[in-house]
């Protein structure tokens, strides 16, 4: 029996809700129709069944809806139950889910509308029979082991579409080899008197230095994960480690490593190269070693894979030609996809080395996966490295490792090290960010409380400031005053002329929010910062599309001019009459004439998201309500962590508290296949 047709909406004439329910009446089976207009684009019209309703309800969208009933005419399958399971497997990759767990996703799921829903009152399949329906279906292969090309996969009470299963295991399977296997010869004296001369004693905390064991372990091992939180020295190690790796060659006679240094953005990319190269300016080796290290330079994933136009998931570099290089660097690895890093460990030769360098505690990709934190697994809260590898990374530091038996004898912590000291800001920020981390929410709010020079809390409801016990009017002053100062230090350096102090003072203040429009949105509070600004700084006039001392956001790479989607800049007065754009690479100045740039905005406020990669010297962070779905743990440690030295945030007990208990739950099997289980093909 073939599914009846289904049409987008928008068409002339109106048509009944889904299930026969006329607009804004309540769907069938008990959950609440909301979808009022009967043209709005996520509703998918005379969808059957129990598509209809979920999709009424605004648990799947039109398009989950269209892909299931076609997936169901191939099949051929008409189960109702099966097509609701297909659609929510369909709906997984976009939410950022790798599967569905038909077992637990009626107490999972969301929804993609304004307003509440009672998502238990929808007619959801018991999940036992439910899975046996499924595995059932001709569309769907059942296990682990059985190769098929059905286009979904069932694992237990996983469902998968066929793609984001084989990268899954594909990805598990690669660095599970890949860890397994040593990194060929090393000379021992050579790397251990490095590790001496560019980790001296720093006369620190007590305990193992663990940058100087994330290097030993990148020399030893073809997979290295370098991880932590900013300013705890990811990069820097990552600097020394390219030292070490060519102090190594020339030890063994071999070639200098050709060496790629990349990350899933151009502003990420170019900040990593920048780093290194100021740390190998200090760095304690030869003019010959170090000249090297200069000239290393680096891309985006896209374009160190041979990204080809017109075509998104077909690259140059793949598993039946290699990229070239011998070190492959991949910085801010927590915005990796699971499709992109399918991609990149397919193409790094199996005996180069892969070092992954992020925090696995910031945001995830905007795509479907949970990457690093996956990879990292056990190992974020202590060392897990086998007995055999811990012996080889005692001989090469002269000290004792101290790390526990892996689970499962798994090799993927052999190389993982978290670095855990930070250098960068101040014990107050340090403290708040660790307790968020942990999950903490008591010790959370103790810490925005405990450090009142670094860490100023405003605890009150922006959409409704006056419901609180003291007023937002007064409160908000200290984060008017930071906007203001910081608005003003930008517009006196545009008039005149000085692109130094304008892009310094840019770098001075940030607002972040967790929404781009709505009351905790960017649209409305860099609208509220224009008009401070026009209120209180002599001169100041956001007219026209440019005007001087407009704050530039880039949101497209573009490589002609050398500028990244995420790189800032500021507009100032080049002579009479005369505008220019200046942006900041390596220390240096860039000028633009503003009509070379076409791909930017104004950025008095940025999302949370976009501000991963940056730091500045004081951040304001204003949370949304507690209900909203994107107040997650990693976006408030995210967002805690861009701040050097001052953190104002805003934003009730009820949403802190929400923020810091709820992480971001991702349905992926990766860490399953890389901790707990061997991997096959």
């Amino acid at each position: 029996m073939t599914p009846p047709p289904t049409t987008s909406a928008g068409s002339a004439a109106a048509v009944p809700m889904p299930g026969g329910a006329s607009p804004g009446s309540a769907a069938p089976g008990g959950g609440a129709a909301t979808f009022a207009d009967p043209f709005d684009s996520r509703l998918a019209l005379r969808a059957p069944g129990l598509l209809g309703e979920f999709n009424a309800a605004g648990v799947l969208s039109a398009a989950d809806v269209h892909v299931a009933l076609r997936l169901g005419r191939f099949g051929p399958e008409t189960d109702d139950g099966v097509l609701l399971a297909v659609a929510l497997a369909v709906r997984g990759p976009r939410l950022g889910h790798v599967h569905v767990d038909l077992a637990s996703v009626r107490h999972t799921a969301t929804v993609d509308v304004d307003v509440p829903v009672d998502l238990q009152a929808l007619p959801w399949p018991d999940p036992d029979p439910w899975v046996a329906a499924v595995a059932g279906s001709p569309l769907v292969a059942h296990g682990v082991d059985r190769p098929d090309d059905r286009s979904l996969r069932l694992v237990g009470s996983w469902l998968y579409l066929d793609r984001y299963w084989r990268e899954e295991r594909q990805v598990a399977a690669d660095l599970a080899l890949r860890a397994e296997h040593g990194a060929g010869p090393v000379d021992l004296d050579v790397l251990r008197a490095g590790l001496d001369r560019l980790f001296p004693d720093d006369g620190g905390d007590a305990g193992p230095d663990r940058q100087r064991l994330a290097a030993a372990a990148a020399v030893l091992r073809p997979l290295t994960v370098v991880a932590g939180g900013p300013g705890t020295g990811k990069t820097t190690t990552v600097a020394r480690i390219l030292a070490l790796l060519d102090e190594q060659a020339e030890a063994v006679g071999a070639p200098p490593p050709l060496v790629a240094l990349t990350a899933p953005t151009g502003k990420a990319a170019a900040r990593l190269v920048e780093a290194v190269h100021e740390e190998a300016s200090g760095l304690d080796i030869t003019e010959e070693r170090r000249s090297r290290l200069l000239a290393t330079q680096a891309s985006t994933l896209h374009r160190l894979l041979g990204w080809q136009p017109g075509n998104r998931s077909r690259f140059r570099h793949h598993r039946g030609n290699r990229l070239p290089h011998d070190v492959v660097v991949v910085d801010e690895t927590s915005m990796v996809s699971l499709s992109q890093m399918a991609k990149l460990v397919e193409a790094v030769r199996p005996e180069a080395r892969l070092v992954l360098v992020g925090d696995p505690q910031q945001l995830a990709s905007v795509e479907a996966g949970a990457v690093l934190g996956d990879i990292v697994g056990p190992a974020a809260d202590r060392l897990l490295i086998r007995a055999e590898a811990r012996a080889g990374m005692a001989a090469a530091t002269g000290e004792a490792v101290d790390a526990d038996d892996p689970p499962a004898g798994t090799a993927v912590g052999d190389g993982i090290v978290v670095l855990q000291r930070v250098h960068r800001f101040g014990v107050g920020i340090a403290a708040l960010a660790d307790a968020v981390r942990r999950g903490d929410a008591d010790a959370t709010i103790a810490a925005l409380s405990g450090h009142p020079d670094e860490v100023t809390w405003i605890p009150i409801d922006l959409a409704n400031p006056a419901s609180d016990a003291t007023s937002g009017r007064v409160t908000l002053a200290t984060v008017r005053a930071a906007a203001v100062a910081a608005g003003a230090a930008i517009s006196e350096a545009s008039r005149s002329g000085d692109a130094r102090a304008a892009l310094d003072a840019l770098g001075q203040f940030r607002m972040l929010c967790a929404h781009r429009r709505g009351p905790y949105g960017v649209a409305t509070w860099s609208a509220q910062v224009e008009a401070w600004l026009a209120a209180a700084v002599p001169g100041f006039a956001a007219t026209g599309s440019w005007y001087v001392g407009r704050p530039l956001l880039v949101t497209e790479n573009d490589y002609t001019l050398g500028l990244y989607n995420g790189d800032t800049g500021v507009v100032v007065a080049a002579g009479p009459e005369r505008l220019t754009a200046v942006f900041e690479r390596r220390g240096e100045i860039l000028e633009f004439s503003p009509a070379r740039l076409s791909a930017v905005e104004t950025v008095h406020v940025m999302t949370v998201h976009k501000s991963q990669g940056s730091q500045f010297d004081t951040v304001a962070a204003l949370l949304p309500d507690p209900d909203s779905p994107i107040l997650t743990r990693e976006l408030l440690y995210t967002a805690i962590t861009r701040a050097r030295r001052r953190l104002l945030l805003v934003g009730s007990e009820e949403a802190v508290r929400t923020a810091v208990t709820r992480p971001v739950a991702r349905s992926s099997g990766l860490r399953r296949w890389l901790w707990d289980a061997r991997p096959g093909r």
